[in-house]
C-alpha cells in the first residue's frame, strides 16, 4: 500500500511517501502555504498524484502527551483531507520529529536556505517511518 504521510506547519507543509512494500519512506516535497483551504486542496492533490492509499497526518502533542490549540488545528484538517479525498487519514503522534530531522540534516551538513526547503520534508519522512515500524511490528 502507497501510504503518503504529511508534516502540517504553518508556513511549510512537508509531504512523504512510503513503496508499496512499505518498506521505505521517501521525502518528496514541501508545500508553500500559508492559506488552510488551498493548503488542503494542494494536499489532496498530491495525494491522488502519488497514488496515495492513505495518509498519516503529523499529530502535535505535548510533550505530557495533552493534546492543544495545535493539536485541534490539525485534526480538523485531517478531517477535510479525509473528506475530500475519501481515503483513510490517520493521526500519528509527530513530538520530536523536526528536532529529528534537524539532527538528521546536522548529519548531513545542510545548512542555510537549502535546509530551510527541506527539514520539513525531512519530518515527514521521520513521520512515516514511524508508522510503517508500527504497521510492520502490528501484524
Amino acid at each position: 500500500m502507497i501510504i503518503m504521510s504529511v508534516d502540517l506547519g504553518k508556513a511549510r507543509t512537508g509531504i512523504a511517501v512510503s513503496d508499496k512494500s512499505e518498506g521505505f519512506a521517501f521525502p518528496k516535497c514541501v508545500i508553500n502555504e500559508y492559506n488552510t483551504e488551498k493548503l488542503i486542496v494542494k494536499i489532496c492533490e498530491k495525494a491522488k498524484e502519488l497514488s496515495a492509499e492513505l495518509i498519516v497526518v503529523g499529530l502535535p502533542k505535548n510533550m505530557d502527551g495533552s493534546l492543544g490549540w495545535r493539536a485541534e488545528e490539525c485534526t480538523e484538517i485531517a478531517n477535510k483531507i479525509k473528506t475530500a479525498t475519501n481515503l483513510e487519514v490517520v493521526m500519528w503522534d509527530e513530538r520530536c520529529t523536526t528536532v529529528s530531522a534537524h539532527t538528521a540534516l546536522n548529519f548531513t551538513d545542510t545548512r542555510g536556505k537549502k535546509r530551510k526547503e527541506v527539514v520539513d520534508a525531512v519530518a515527514a519522512v521521520i513521520i512515516l517511518e514511524d508508522y510503517l515500524a508500527y504497521r510492520k511490528n502490528k501484524s
